[in-house]
């Protein structure tokens, strides 16, 4: 990296800022995902590497500004996983996972009110990235005021609040609302139920989502490839010929 980045490096590289490789973190990440939702390992490792070259990157930036540089990087994360696990490197009790969870969201919580200015007090949703993906967002906050007792105890209520939320964008759309956001309000308030009942029944929704797509592309294109077959394509088809080459590729697994 400090190749690249010296005088005589590559012209690419020594343009970029922490804002524009802002992008690539994110797409890394998410190669890192694939590569796991493939099974691949041989893709894993090729896929970190690229993940962690940003981390690299970053803080080769950083040290040119004066700010840090990777050996600060990784002090750190050691002395907060140090700092947080205080049934290992301390005398703390914590037999179950849950009561880990507990243990380090009040760590956290005592950190940030350190950090905190008197007038800004910590919050129990404090520390969940803005940047996340919607769904993953509303997963983690769900989370956090679940930790502190804002909680369902049991699913009934959560199918409950799905119905309702249902209902009232039926109500709203059946209406011929002109109000655009207050239909986009609904229809948000509908996947933060949604998101709740997954957090309910213990799945990821990102992930869930991401594997209904991924289904959708092999049977979508499993249509096309049978009508190409017939010698005919989508565009020519009627929605009731792709709907049984649909079902088709339902009854073959796909």
């Amino acid at each position: 990296m400090d190749c690249l980045l010296a005088p005589e490096g590559c012209p690419w590289d020594r343009k970029q800022s922490h804002e524009t490789l802002k992008p690539y973190v994110v797409e890394e990440a998410y190669e890192v995902c694939e590569a796991i939702d493939d099974g691949d390992p041989a893709e894993l490792r090729a896929e970190l590497g690229d993940l962690g070259l940003q981390i690299i990157f970053h803080a080769a930036l950083a040290r040119r500004a004066g700010n840090f540089n990777v050996d600060d990087v990784y002090t750190a994360i050691c002395e907060k996983l140090i700092r947080r696990h205080p049934h290992v490197f301390g005398d703390v009790n914590a037999e179950t996972a849950d009561v880990v969870l507990k243990n380090w969201e009040a760590i956290k919580r005592e950190e940030r009110a350190a950090k905190n200015a008197p007038e800004n007090p910590p919050s129990a949703l404090d520390g969940v990235p803005k940047a996340l993906p919607a769904l993953q967002r509303a997963q983690r906050l769900q989370g956090k005021a679940a930790r502190v007792g804002f909680d369902w105890k049991e699913i009934g209520p959560v199918f409950a609040k799905v119905r309702e939320e249902v209902g009232e964008l039926e109500i709203e759309v059946n209406a011929g609302s002109k109000s655009q956001e207050k239909i986009a309000g609904e229809f948000g308030d509908l996947l933060f139920a949604l998101v709740n009942l997954a957090r309910f029944l213990n799945v990821d929704p990102e992930q869930a989502l991401h594997r209904t797509n991924r289904k959708f592309i092999d049977r979508f294109q499993y249509v096309e490839k049978r009508l190409a077959e017939k010698g005919t394509t989508s565009e020519a088809s009627t929605l009731e010929e792709m709907d049984a080459l649909w079902d088709e590729a339902k009854r073959n697994g796909i």
